[in-house]
């Protein structure tokens, strides 16, 4: 595609907006307001986020992975914690999200620590997926160079002769949950003339609440 294309795409955002009355004090209780209304709006994987780790001497990556749990608490995903991100975390336990719903015109940052979930909560969040993909868990060692498509295959294979459906899959010691802790919490709402409303939300305290503030789009 060529540069004079892309440098022509743009879109005009022609929806209402985010003022402080609506946006309240709190924005955990925000989100899980627009994360319902993204849901009843029918749009595709509303829990879908861009994930951004780093390693100790600051070099970034970024991939996309999946919202399994909301509350005061965070925001959980699951993944291998083998892969990249989990060898990433395990070192520089700090994170980004960013979640991003264009058919309603509204974008989410997220900035804050990362904590392991727990052994207990592993199992459980495990034992709810599909059998397929329990099987996948187990069968890919992720991020790892691998031999080629055949060696995948056939791992999964394997696992699947073994673990027939109905029967359970133990859960891969290398794969569990992790809980972004919001800090700073972003939210973008698109308006006319690229003159976005942003409002930003930073943690004063463990139990001091919410600072509010709006930034210039």
């Amino acid at each position: 595609m060529d540069d004079e294309r892309l440098r022509s795409m743009r879109e005009e955002y022609a929806a209402v907006g985010l003022d402080e009355a609506a946006a309240g004090d709190d924005p955990v209780a925000l989100f899980d307001r627009w994360l319902a209304q993204v849901v009843d709006a029918g749009v595709h994987e509303p829990n879908a986020m861009a994930l951004a780790t780093a390693t100790t001497d600051g070099r970034p990556s970024v991939r996309l992975v999946l919202l399994k749990g909301t509350d005061a608490r965070g925001f959980v995903f699951f993944t291998n914690t083998d892969s990249r991100k989990g060898v990433e975390l395990a070192a520089n336990p700090v994170a980004a999200l960013a979640m991003t719903w264009h058919e309603v015109q509204r974008q989410v940052r997220v900035e804050g620590p990362v904590l392991r979930l727990s052994a207990a909560e592993d199992d459980a969040y495990f034992a709810s997926r599909p059998h397929g993909s329990q099987l996948g868990a187990a069968a890919s060692p992720q991020s790892q160079v691998v031999p080629g498509r055949a060696w995948l295959d056939e791992r999964y294979g394997d696992l699947e002769r073994a673990y027939p459906a109905g029967t359970e899959v133990p859960r891969p010691a290398c794969w569990g949950g992790y809980r972004v802790v919001p800090h700073v919490m972003e939210f973008w709402h698109g308006r006319r003339g690229r003159m976005h409303d942003r409002l930003r939300f930073t943690r004063t305290g463990v139990d001091a609440g919410w600072r509010r503030e709006r930034l210039a789009p």
